[in-house]
């Protein structure tokens, strides 16, 4: 029997999607994503007519239909009925969903054990770079996040149907059993099909394999732009067991905001999580989710990361331009009120005495809030606020609570990221909430009393405390950027806090999985990053703000990047990431994330006598940190840039110069056989 599925799929054709009554938001956050148009048994497929399976993509599709793609759909039927006329076995899909991606590959097939997935360029006689890369990205993602794919052998074909007629081309496969993407006409697609079959082959169920499960792990931008296309982090984010406390912290999340409207009350709540859980994510949801809410219950969405602010916005704005056709500016606009600096939305409330109008707002990195003395100096110096005399967190909480009725605050913490001078960490909240607001009501993560999060001396108030309740569902302990190796923050930690046996331990259970390679090498360092990355897969430099010395291999951690370039820019533009000529520090990678990363190692944290050193470079000389706090923060720095890769990284240590007393060989080398010991190299 034929099967077409039917799906609301105006994020695909580019149309608005109506706003949905509140009454509906619970069915849009649990709606599934139908996995194609159209899946029948290949020799059923020879067997339809033309008119009839173009029907079924047509009521599938949902929507008000172009000419154009109709045409194109009619185009592919009929190339396809004549190129596989011979066969007798095997599965076809049309449109079939690539969820991370928020796309649709034109044709899969499933075929002696292999999946081929096969994109089109109706009327096209050539082959651009965009192109390639679009269905070797398809490729990738069944790879890497659709169960049933794990162990399968995927081709990635590209037809352009005026193409001339080629010879079959010889198959180049990765290690991963993903085929480089294959070029055609469409006119010889079956005895390329069958050159490229691997022998001998196991027979795949296509029931059981399209439905095995899709465990996306969206890039922060990709589940952004997600989100304010109206999908749910449901929908987006893994579904499977090790990762289901997203969806259990976002649960929790709405059930406090539900009980704080409903009667009339103020909360906060504080959600932990490992780098890369998710926390960001969590966040960008509930904010995302508000608007469709009435006025009174719309969220904001503010980060003190400047770099991420800008980087969002810009990936907002541009997936708005491509999709609705709109001006820029209008969607710069737009987008600007649904997430905020911090800092604006601070100096706002400083200008006017009213509450503002949102009654939610989400904190990001909720640990880099300012201490008193910071906010103070800051407020006087730069604001002309005289008697400013308040830690950012109490200011903020003070803001909030101007609103008569009800308000919550939701702080997204990460744990030993402090990386800047006078950032507070989360004593200032629980200070400021202890002193000055004890009518709000206070929702934390189980895991907040473990020693990074620094709340120590207020541990046995916060146990003891009636008004505090623990939830734990609000820590995120999966990490979902490094969706090949979960342990990779356990490493890191392990790296930097001097336990080179663990670190060595756990490594043996992730290198499989999540490549780390070591190198004295910047061009190999370099070559390595472009030999890893694939389709339009993102690699590039990252190095701490202290790494001043690198500048003699051409990285100047001084100049600064352009963080909405660097980020989202294609591997055309000289001042994208893809380049690998300007590097990002930890202060601009901090909450994004790239696929393959090179960490370039100064001698600011060096190993030396069995133990960590830290140092600054100041004038023309190395000289020793020797305030904890700045030591903490560098040691944060590194575990910062060191969590940034999704797929694997390089690390590059300098060989060193010993006619340079700023880049001596003792240096560098002690790092190098501190690493080889964690099991690298």
């Amino acid at each position: 029997m034929v099967r077409a599925f039917y799906v609301n799929q105006a994020s695909q054709s580019g149309e608005i999607k109506p706003k949905l009554p509140r009454l509906l938001l619970h069915w849009r956050e649990h709606r599934v994503i139908a996995p194609a148009y159209y899946q029948a048994p290949i020799d059923q497929f020879l067997n339809q007519s033309v008119d009839e399976i173009l029907g079924q993509l047509t009521a599938a599709h949902g929507f008000a239909l172009e000419l154009t793609q109709r045409d194109a759909w009619k185009v592919q039927v009929e190339l396809l009925q004549d190129q596989l006329r011979e066969l007798d076995h095997g599965e076809i899909f049309f449109e079939f969903a690539i969820p991370r991606m928020g796309k649709r590959a034109d044709v899969v097939l499933l075929l002696d054990g292999t999946v081929f997935v096969v994109e089109f360029k109706v009327g096209a006689s050539s082959f651009d770079r965009s192109a390639i890369d679009q269905v070797h990205d398809y490729a990738l993602d069944l790879k890497n996040f659709h169960k049933g794919s794990h162990g399968l052998p995927i081709v990635p074909i590209l037809i352009a149907t005026r193409a001339p007629r080629m010879a079959p081309e010889e198959v180049n496969w990765a290690k991963d059993h993903v085929a480089a993407p294959i070029l055609s006409s469409g006119k010889e697609l079956i005895p390329l099909l069958h050159g490229l079959v691997p022998r001998p082959v196991a027979a795949v169920d296509a029931e059981t394999w399209i439905r095995s499960g899709y465990l996306p792990t969206p890039t922060i931008i990709e589940a952004a732009q997600a989100l304010y296309q109206n999908h749910s982090v449901e929908e987006i984010a893994r579904s499977d067991a090790g990762a289901q406390n997203l969806t259990m912290t976002t649960e929790c999340i709405r059930q406090i905001v539900a009980d704080a409207r409903a009667n009339r009350k103020k909360a906060i709540c504080f959600v932990t999580g490992v780098p890369g859980s998710g926390k960001t994510l969590a966040g960008l949801n509930i904010a995302t989710e508000s608007s469709h809410e009435d006025e009174e219950g719309r969220a904001v969405f503010l980060s003190g990361n400047g770099p991420l602010v800008i980087v969002l916005r810009e990936a907002l704005a541009r997936d708005q331009v491509a999709r609705l056709k709109v001006k820029k500016g209008d969607a710069l606009r737009e987008v600007s009120s649904f997430v905020q600096n911090i800092h604006h939305f601070r100096d706002e409330a400083l200008r006017l005495e009213a509450p503002p109008p949102e009654h939610i707002v989400i904190f990001d990195e909720a640990q880099r809030a300012w201490t008193r003395d910071q906010a103070s100096k800051f407020m006087q110096q730069k604001r002309g606020q005289a008697n400013f005399d308040m830690s950012e967190p109490q200011f903020l909480v003070s803001v909030m609570d101007r609103h008569a009725d009800w308000a919550v605050i939701i702080c997204l913490v990460g744990g030993g990221q402090e990386i800047n001078t006078g950032e507070a960490g989360l004593a200032e909240w629980m200070g400021a909430l202890q002193a000055h607001y004890p009518d709000w009501e206070v929702h934390v993560s189980e895991r907040l009393h473990d020693p990074d999060y620094g709340l120590s001396e207020h541990r046995e108030g916060l146990l003891g405390s009636k008004r505090v309740t623990w939830e734990a569902g609000l820590h995120l302990g999966v990490s979902m950027r490094s969706f090949r190796a979960e342990k990779l923050s356990e490493f890191v930690g392990h790296i930097l806090d001097n336990r080179p046996e663990e670190a060595r331990r756990v490594y043996a259970e992730i290198k499989d999985r999540y490549p780390i390679a070591l190198t004295r090498d910047i061009d190999a360092a370099r070559e390595w990053l472009r030999q890893h990355a694939r389709g339009t897969e993102r690699p590039g430099l990252i190095a701490s703000s202290g790494a001043y010395r690198l500048r003699p291999d051409g990285i100047n951690v001084r100049a600064s990047i352009d963080p909405a370039n660097w980020f989202l820019n294609g591997p055309d533009d000289v001042r994208s990431a893809y380049y690998l000529e300007e590097v990002a520090t930890e202060f601009d990678v901090q909450g994004l994330e790239l696929d393959w990363a090179g960490i370039c190692w100064d001698a600011d944290l060096r190993y030396e006598d069995g133990a960590w050193r830290q140092h600054a470079f100041k004038g023309t000389r190395w000289q020793s940190v020797n305030s904890p706090e700045r030591r903490l923060y560098l040691k944060n720095a590194y575990r910062v840039i060191l969590t940034r890769a999704r797929q694997g990284m390089i690390l590059y240590i300098p060989q060193g110069v010993v006619e340079d007393k700023t880049r001596h060989p003792h240096f560098y080398d002690g790092i190098a056989a501190y690493l080889m010991r964690c099991g690298l190299g």
